[in-house]
């Protein structure tokens, strides 16, 4: 794996932090497309739509100056998929706001690292980008994902039917939770 060092825009102790590179492509698509990290999703991404996802997270990053980062790990400078803010301004009672949110490949699970970087995201939203809330939601059952969220010191302000779900009522019913400054 090639290490991207020059590349990073920040970094914690184990994950280093960038906008996303067209080398990230097939690993992420790779991700995108694995049922286990996408069970909590209405269905999983073809290479065409990891593609144009990957498009627009370049262009967020440009545009906002923060995206859902591509993460490598500092030791090997392995990919293991994304970490990060993005701008969200679909139908919910906190929107418009700045999302927290990470996608891993199953072999980062269960390591800490969503955590770690979760928790360097938001020093980097609140110190560096001036922000002064951030939100994170995810479908009820996931519990993984809302460890997560309380782990960063998050607090949940209640459940919601995401509006970008409706035509999928099993995924529809989330939670959300806010942090500010």
């Amino acid at each position: 794996m090639q290490k991207n060092e020059e590349a990073y825009l920040f970094t914690s102790d184990r994950l280093g932090f960038r906008n996303w590179l067209e080398t990230d492509l097939s690993e992420f698509a790779k991700i995108n497309a694995d049922p286990a990290v996408m069970a909590h999703f209405p269905f999983a991404l073809t290479f065409q739509e990891t593609k144009k996802l990957m498009a627009r997270l370049q262009a967020m990053y440009l545009k906002m100056g923060y995206t859902y980062f591509a993460v490598q790990v500092l030791k090997t400078g392995e990919f293991i998929g994304f970490i990060g803010l993005a701008y969200q301004d679909y139908e919910a009672p906190f929107n418009p706001a700045t999302d927290i949110g990470w996608r891993l490949k199953k072999s980062a699970w269960g390591k800490g690292f969503a955590t770690e970087g979760a928790k360097r995201c938001v020093d980097y939203a609140f110190n560096e980008l001036k922000l002064d809330r951030l939100v994170a939601t995810c479908t009820v059952d996931n519990e993984k994902s809302e460890n997560v969220m309380q782990k960063i010191g998050m607090t949940r302000q209640g459940a919601f039917k995401h509006s970008k779900l409706k035509k999928f009522p099993d995924y529809e019913q989330c939670v959300w939770y806010t942090l500010s400054k």
